[in-house]
């Protein structure tokens, strides 16, 4: 099992429409953690608490940027959680 903490900036998200922002950001996260770790998107299982994190202010306003911690497992799976904050 390999583990990652990832900082994923979603600053980007602002620029789209308002009531896409949070499922953009979702998509975000996805296609981030793909290209970090080297696997396809639909491998990638987002935890309820970073999916809480980026559904707490709303559809509109997600955070700026979010901190994950990554875990691939030996089938492939990709398990994405919120990271501790320091």
């Amino acid at each position: 099992m390999e583990e990652k903490v990832v900082k994923i900036p979603l600053k980007k998200i602002s620029r789209i429409s308002k009531k896409k922002r949070a499922s953009k950001a979702m998509n975000e996260i996805r296609e981030r953690l793909s290209k970090h770790l080297d696997t396809e998107a639909d491998q990638i299982y987002i935890d309820n608490s970073l999916n809480e994190e980026i559904w707490k202010r709303g559809i509109k306003n997600p955070p700026k940027s979010i901190r994950v911690l990554a875990r691939r497992f030996e089938d492939g799976i990709v398990e994405a959680e919120l990271a501790e904050q320091k």
